[in-house]
């Protein structure tokens, strides 16, 4: 069989003359894979392409319901579907054209974890090869899928867990997590002294988390059903939540709840005085910024937001829109801007840049995207972001760090890190104040701290951390 015929390499593109019947593909199925391509050929973000590629291909709620299953479903179980289409294809994925590949893991996904009939899966999924990279590679896709279709779901997990070289790898490709995150999890959990709930929070990660929506406070009031924690979450009232938030003005958004609660907790540590001024770091993509701001607006504060990314930048503008009165967004590395203020502020939010592993039911694809290495390359920018910052509190001033990630080495591991070196510093108690917060009461670990670490899984919010630090009130350094 020749390399064309087998899924190829990488081939280029047709020959010149060459023409490539067009086959018609429903349409649910061509968005989630234009999504599938544009994440793995792109870096794209799932969460932020599939709405505007939804809008702009005119589905229907229900395509869009179709398409949304096929592309998260897909994105989730990755690697579980590379090991499956590895198996039956006699070959690593990895040698794979990519443009084959996401057809097959779409396929894949259609055959062993839906209700879509066998046939349908198969030939669509084959359709979309070969309108992209012709008749050589749909026969590949052809016969691989057509093996995977006539054996069952639990045959295929059971024969890539039987070749597994250790329990770490079986619970990988059974429950789509590479080893490296699931024991970053584990150890997480188990500083807490909860390392069983991992199977839990495995699970949590390959659930649709239900949307949440925020209203900003002052200017929106919250719907029903109300989230368990935060005063201003609340659960979207169905269909698509965009709709909603456009119809709102955008002073209604969607926003996890762990979110809403890091940023609450930050102008809930100490009563607000008029004319404090904050700042928020990295605000980018400015749903934390929107909600510090509509508070900042009621209680006569002055607000800035920074993001180094001029993109990014440009979202925290549109985020605070809706929200009266002028908030000045810089476009600086976080680290030179808070260098440059000493003292200047009486509170910062540095939502640091992080490994996302807390949000991976909202962004799958963050899984695969992401390495050990990542880890060891933001740690030395989490902890500069998080000394400037405390460089720009004014005396008695306060900082909430935040990650949506557990990992211990962003979390724990940065604060500690910090607070060596800053001897005077104080680390407030986090905990109490989010317990205050919560509406009902809320599950978080006590192990002497006073930080906070949200799950999915024990909470149904992302796993966002928190610590507050105060810039002791005496302290004049830098002033």
């Amino acid at each position: 069989m020749s390399g064309e015929q087998r899924g190829g390499h990488r081939p280029g593109p047709a020959r010149a003359g060459r023409s490539r019947p067009e086959r018609a593909v429903q349409p649910a199925r061509r968005v989630a894979y234009d999504v599938l391509r544009a994440v793995s050929a792109s870096d794209a973000y799932a969460n932020l392409m599939l709405p505007s590629v939804i809008a702009e291909a005119g589905l229907d709620p229900q395509d869009a319901a179709l398409a949304t299953e096929l592309t998260y479903g897909t994105l989730r179980r990755r690697g579980t579907y590379d090991a499956i289409i590895s198996a039956a294809a006699d070959r690593p994925a990895s040698e794979i054209d990519p443009a084959v590949l996401d057809a097959l893991r779409l396929g894949v996904h259609q055959l062993l974890a839906t209700r879509v009939a066998p046939h349908a899966a198969v030939n669509e999924s084959v359709n979309i090869v070969a309108a992209s990279q012709g008749r050589g590679a749909s026969s590949f896709a052809n016969a691989v899928l057509r093996r995977i279709s006539r054996e069952s779901a639990e045959h295929w997990q059971e024969r890539i867990e039987s070749e597994a070289r250790s329990d770490d790898e079986r619970l990988a490709l059974r429950t789509a997590h590479p080893v490296w995150v699931i024991r970053a999890l584990r150890r997480a959990l188990a500083a807490e002294g909860r390392a069983p709930e991992l199977d839990a929070l495995l699970d949590a990660d390959n659930a649709s988390p239900e949307v949440t929506l925020v209203a900003l406070p002052g200017l929106a009031e919250t719907g029903e059903p109300r989230r368990p924690y935060a005063s201003t979450a609340f659960a979207s009232p169905g269909g698509d939540p965009h709709r909603f938030v456009a119809g709102s003005g955008g002073r209604v958004r969607v926003q996890d709840e762990g979110s809403q609660l890091v940023a609450l907790a930050l102008a809930a540590v100490e009563p607000i005085r008029a004319g404090e001024r904050w700042l928020d770091l990295c605000a980018g993509p400015g749903g934390k910024t929107a909600l510090l701001a509509a508070i900042a607006h009621e209680n006569g504060v002055v607000l800035e937001a920074n993001e180094v990314v001029h993109a990014r930048a440009g979202l925290v503008r549109s985020a605070l829109r809706p929200v009266p009165g002028e908030v000045v967004v810089h476009e600086q590395d976080g680290r030179a801007l808070a260098s440059s203020r000493p003292g200047a502020f009486d509170r910062i939010l540095v939502d640091a840049p992080c490994t996302g592993l807390g949000a991976l039911r909202r962004r799958p694809e963050a899984r695969w995207r992401k390495s050990p290495a990542d880890v060891a390359e933001l740690v030395p920018l989490q902890t500069g972001l998080l000394n400037a910052a405390l460089d720009a509190l004014a005396p008695g001033g306060i900082v909430a760090y935040v990650t949506c990630s557990p990992h211990l080495a962003e979390t724990t591991g940065v604060v500690q890190e910090v607070l060596r070196e800053r001897p005077g510093f104080i680390e407030l108690d986090a905990r109490a104040v989010v317990a205050d917060l919560a509406q009902t009461p809320i599950d978080l670990a006590e192990d002497g701290s006073g930080r906070v670490q949200l799950w999915p899984h024990r909470h149904g919010t992302d796993a966002m951390f928190l610590a507050l630090i105060q810039r002791p009130a005496s302290d004049t350094q830098g002033d």
